[in-house]
């Protein structure tokens, strides 16, 4: 008994697991298929911008226009930014040390927003030469970077150091004791960056408004050379200096350091980084990094590089040489120069005595080479501007990034409401702008990739191919009983559809009433899944990269995946078992925002339930620590509707929620 009780076991075993493989129904396997697919669209882009740049360095006048002309293309995708008030700013500690003075500053960017940042300012009689110090990425925030803004104020360069949104005094998701909830600053900047995202902004933009008002504080005083600024950053930070050159006239002289490099290759090579390292559609409007240091050109820049730096290096050399072309072409090329080390990431001494060199001659005219005598470095405690060490735990009304998006919500609700009084060709037209897409026209090839009999029903397998677009692969499952009052169930399974077909419940619901099944995965999910291994887990998302990635080229993956919607029901208005049936649209999970813009933009699809899903994208707003928000971002949707909007303007119960 027990031996067929084992065999029984086995059986069904083999049976589950024959039907999680029989349920593959592309004609290929390769799971790196769609990143592929997208790197298709980065490559071409930037094969695009590289002929412009190439033709643009013909004569200064053309170059300078290729460089205004990429300001104007930033300042179309960077989003808007708060009006300026009051900055309130306030010294709350002084430390003397030798040949310079600590000062904690704390002001605020906008109302309620607070910042912290030590000024360093040398002994003696200003006014100074002052830089900002953009922090890297580490909780730490501006306390380990006093070396270099140390070893600045000694040379009589005052160093301003912020700390960034997340790091340092300013973490946005703390306990009562004013310890991080989260894994470090990439987390929390990637968690915080989605949010920013749906109002059409990001985590890269509230860094630049914080450091541009923090210029504005440095104007304020009079110890300070308000003609004489520049910023420098390493890592995290040379990324906040690299986005803050072109819409900041004020600065003079900067220095990039462990960032700089070639997004394609990052892209192709790394995968997207995290959240505060990009703006959504840099590369539909085909901006690389050089261009974002190119638009103070041709103003001096220093480029600093390790050469066995994660950075890459090599990306960096190829990159350097377009700066090199550039200034040329502007004849200034003294202005730019590259400096490497035999080390990795960050600012080793040899690199801080190169960019203290660096600024020294362009503020002072002396070409004199900096040398650090001595390591030294200011107590970290001596550095705090408030009493807890955190912001969120010592200002009341400190009003933190996740509740100005929840409060951003609300102030957007009278424009989401004029939005939805438009008609209706304005309304599909912004909804299909947002999704980055066009109703698509191209025809669909449908190959057979195999059949199957089971009890009470039959399956057929297909890929469905559409010019442009990623293959689909489908089952349907056509039960013995079909007549023509049967519904076509088109169902959306977020863990695969494998998993639909190895339920017998599930099937049996469907086919015991008749129903054709028509099981799909879409781009992403199930067969062409992204693998999880190639997605860092502290980015929160199963399909990071690729999310990233497609927001980069313009596309967002949701958008991409209401075009798969379409193709499907243009295959199934093409077999002749399927069309002129009711078609039922059943999601869960991720798929359910896809499943509701779909809903409204394509009437072919008769009722759409969704369940275990998103109901609301405030629900990202109110619990930002969660997974896999990004798979359902849209640049600056908020702006204009919710998800229950779209719902409502499908038509009265044609899309519902089932649980």
């Amino acid at each position: 008994m027990k031996s067929l009780q084992i065999l029984i076991f086995v059986a069904l075993f083999i049976s589950a697991a024959d039907a999680q493989v029989n349920s593959n129904a592309l004609s290929f396997r390769m799971n790196m298929a769609y990143n592929n697919y997208l790197l298709r669209d980065i490559h071409q882009q930037y094969s695009d911008r590289q002929q412009n740049f190439t033709g643009a360095l013909k004569s200064e006048k053309d170059f300078i226009e290729y460089r205004n002309d990429c300001i104007d293309r930033y300042k179309k995708i960077i989003g808007d930014f708060p009006e300026k008030g009051d900055l309130n700013a306030k010294v709350s500690g002084v430390t003397q040390l030798d040949g310079f003075r600590v000062e904690n500053i704390i002001f605020e960017s906008s109302p309620k927003r607070y910042v912290t940042a030590n000024l360093y300012i040398p002994d003696g009689e200003g006014p100074f030469p002052a830089t900002l110090n953009l922090c890297g990425h580490g909780l730490g925030g501006k306390a380990p970077l006093s070396r270099a803004a140390t070893l600045m104020a000694l040379y009589k360069i005052a160093v301003l150091v912020v700390d960034p949104l997340g790091q340092g005094e300013r973490i946005q998701f703390v306990d009562e004791n004013s310890q991080s909830l989260t894994r470090g600053a990439t987390t929390e900047h990637t968690l915080v960056n989605a949010g920013a995202n749906l109002f059409g902004s990001s985590l890269a933009a509230y860094e630049y408004w914080d450091n541009h008002r923090a210029i504005d504080y440095l104007e304020t005083r009079n110890d300070i050379d308000k003609n004489r600024i520049g910023i420098y950053g390493s890592s995290g930070g040379g990324t906040q200096a690299s986005y803050m050159l072109g819409l900041d006239e004020r600065i003079k002289v900067a220095t990039v350091c462990s960032y700089f490099t070639k997004r394609e290759k990052v892209l192709d090579v790394y995968g997207a980084s995290d959240g505060c390292q990009h703006i959504p559609y840099e590369g539909r409007e085909q901006l690389e990094i050089a261009d974002f240091v190119l638009m103070m050109a041709p103003k001096p820049v220093l480029i600093m590089s390790g050469k066995y730096d994660f950075v890459d290096f090599w990306g960096a050399t190829q990159a350097f040489q377009e700066l090199e072309s550039a200034y040329n072409t502007l004849n200034k090329p003294s202005n730019v120069k590259f400096f490497s080390v035999e080390a990795g990431h960050g600012m080793p001494k040899p690199k801080r005595e190169a960019m203290a060199s660096w600024f020294k001659k362009w503020f002072y005219g002396d070409n004199t080479p900096v040398i650090e005598t001595e390591s030294r470095s200011t107590d970290f405690q001596q550095l705090n501007c408030t009493a807890t060490g955190q912001v969120i735990t010592s200002i009341p009304d400190n009003i933190s990034i996740p509740e100005y998006h929840k409060q951003q919500f609300l102030d957007f609700e009278k424009s989401r409401e004029a939005f939805l009084k438009n008609d209706e060709t304005a309304i599909r037209k912004t909804v299909l702008d947002l999704l980055g897409i066009e109703i698509p026209n191209e025809p669909i090839g449908i190959v057979p990739t195999g059949t199957s009999s089971a009890r009470k029903y039959e399956l057929y397998k297909y890929q469905i191919n559409r010019n442009g677009q990623m293959p689909i692969p489908i089952l349907v499952i056509m039960p013995e009983n079909v007549n023509e009052k049967s519904n076509v169930v088109l169902y959306l399974n977020e863990s695969g559809k494998g998993d639909i077909l190895a339920n017998e419940s599930i099937i049996d619901h469907y086919i015991n009433q008749g129903d054709i099944l028509v099981l799909p995965d879409l781009r992403g999910f199930g067969e062409t899944a992204d693998p999880i291994n190639l997605n860092d887990s502290k980015y929160w998302n199963r399909e990071y990269r690729n999310a990233m990635a497609s927001m980069h080229i313009g596309k967002p993956i949701m958008g991409q995946r209401v075009i798969d919607v379409m193709t499907i029901l243009d295959f199934i208005e093409q077999q002749s078992q399927l069309k002129n049936h009711n078609i039922t649209f059943v999601a869960n999970g991720l798929y359910g925002p896809t499943a509701i813009h779909a809903t409204y933009l394509d009437n072919r699809i008769n009722n759409t339930e969704i369940s275990r899903s998103v109901k609301s994208f405030y629900n990202f707003l109110e619990n930002p620590i969660q997974k896999d928000v990004y798979t359902n971002v849209l640049y600056g949707v908020l702006k204009y509707y919710d998800l229950k909007d779209l719902m409502a303007l499908s038509g009265k119960g044609r899309a519902r929620f089932v649980d």
